[in-house]
């Protein structure tokens, strides 16, 4: 039987060149080598091309297979999941999760995915050791995939409602490992890192402290996003994670925030990331060199001996990725066992809330609750101890 004219034309393999690639309309379109996640970016924009050319959305197909599936969300995920600086982390996140789906799952048929196959997609997360709530948002984010399906009447509505049915693993009742809570850091840790990391590094390390900023609020930060007309400077990040939800962030920068935010202001273009990885290398190579002992006349000359087309070059703004090694690295190099950055989150929280209470806690922090900031702040002992040691 012909297969409908504005049905959707699977993603196939051309095994003798390795290429992906189309056919429709008498005629073949290769997008890019086979399993490529730029190929399967390609084959979304051709399918959304498609439709538009019918004139309609894509119809439901009851022959689509989980593998195209796939490929159609993920094209979606690379448009719709974008920050200031490209996509986000919820883009990988997918990618990493569905692949599990296509290795089991791929060439079986969409409608077919039901309840039992998520239980043993399931199983395969926990068998991998992933945590219990890795292994129960990744659920989440599958059943998110059907959901967008059925939105676009790829798959009928009633295999979603099925997966639905598949239960959170319980703490105490599943074998996936548990997670331990994340607890604020000793700060003789934070500060043993002092002389291992970079200036700018040392500065996110401080701001964090000082304020309970997020990474991602302030590693891409300018000089266009601080107000610094009063006595408290505001910080209003254009990237923050609440920001789809049409939220405001506003992080507010004292007097020892500000010094150590000016001396990265001057002479910088406002839209320019004030914590420069390029600009911490640079500083690198020049203190090396002014180390030298051997006479220019011998050995290396300066920038000779670099390689002209390396595979990672320094950017011009952290990420929060970036950041996080280079914390992880200099936790290394002073031995002391590792933390990341966003515990310094929950430093500053304990400290605020002890010091002025949950309300005030909570506005600094940016949450809308003061439930999610009591999670955040670690329980003050002290007191309950100093009654108990009087009246117990």
């Amino acid at each position: 039987m012909a297969r409908p004219a504005s049905a959707v034309p699977p993603l196939k393999h051309h095994k003798a060149s390795g290429q992906a690639y189309v056919y429709a309309q008498g005629r073949r379109f290769y997008l890019g080598p086979y399993g490529a996640p730029q190929t399967s970016e390609a084959y979304g924009r051709w399918i959304a091309e498609f439709a538009a050319q019918h004139g309609r959305a894509v119809e439901q197909k009851d022959d689509l297979r989980i593998a195209e599936l796939r490929d159609l969300f993920l094209a979606h995920a690379a448009s719709y999941y974008k920050g200031p600086g490209g996509s986000t982390k919820e883009v990988g996140n997918f990618k990493r999760i569905t692949g599990e789906l296509n290795d089991l799952y791929g060439v079986s048929l969409a409608r077919e995915f039901g309840p039992l196959r998520l239980i043993a997609l399931r199983d395969r997360y926990v068998a991998k050791g992933w945590s219990r709530g890795g292994v129960n948002q990744a659920v989440n984010r599958i059943r998110h995939v059907f959901k967008w399906a059925v939105a676009r009447e790829l798959v009928p509505s009633s295999v979603w409602e099925a997966l639905r049915a598949v239960e959170p693993l319980r703490r105490g009742r599943a074998q996936a490992r548990e997670t331990a809570a994340v607890k604020p850091v000793p700060i003789e840790h934070v500060n043993a890192i002092a002389g291992h990391v970079s200036k700018q590094v040392w500065a996110l390390v401080q701001l964090q402290l000082l304020t309970g900023a997020r990474s991602g609020e302030l590693v891409g930060i300018r000089a266009v996003d601080i107000d610094t007309t009063g006595a408290v400077w505001l910080l209003r990040p254009a990237q923050h994670k609440t920001a789809h939800r049409g939220h405001a962030r506003t992080i507010y920068l004292g007097p020892q925030a500000q010094e150590i935010v000016r001396p990265f202001l001057p002479g910088r273009a406002v839209d320019a990331p004030l914590f420069s990885p390029a600009e911490a290398e640079g500083s690198r190579l020049e203190e090396r060199h002014a180390q030298r002992k051997v006479p220019l006349s011998c050995g290396n000359s300066p920038g000779s001996n670099r390689r002209r087309r390396p595979k990672v070059q320094p950017g011009d703004g952290y990420t929060t990725e970036s950041y996080r090694r280079a914390v992880t690295r200099a936790c290394e190099e002073a031995n002391v066992p590792h933390w990341h950055p966003h515990q310094l989150r929950h430093n500053a929280a304990t400290a605020l809330q002890r010091q002025f209470g949950i309300e005030t806690a909570r506005v600094i922090l940016g949450h809308t609750s003061p439930a999610v900031t009591a999670i955040y702040a670690e329980a003050d002992h002290r007191k309950a101890l100093e009654v108990m040691s009087k009246i117990g």
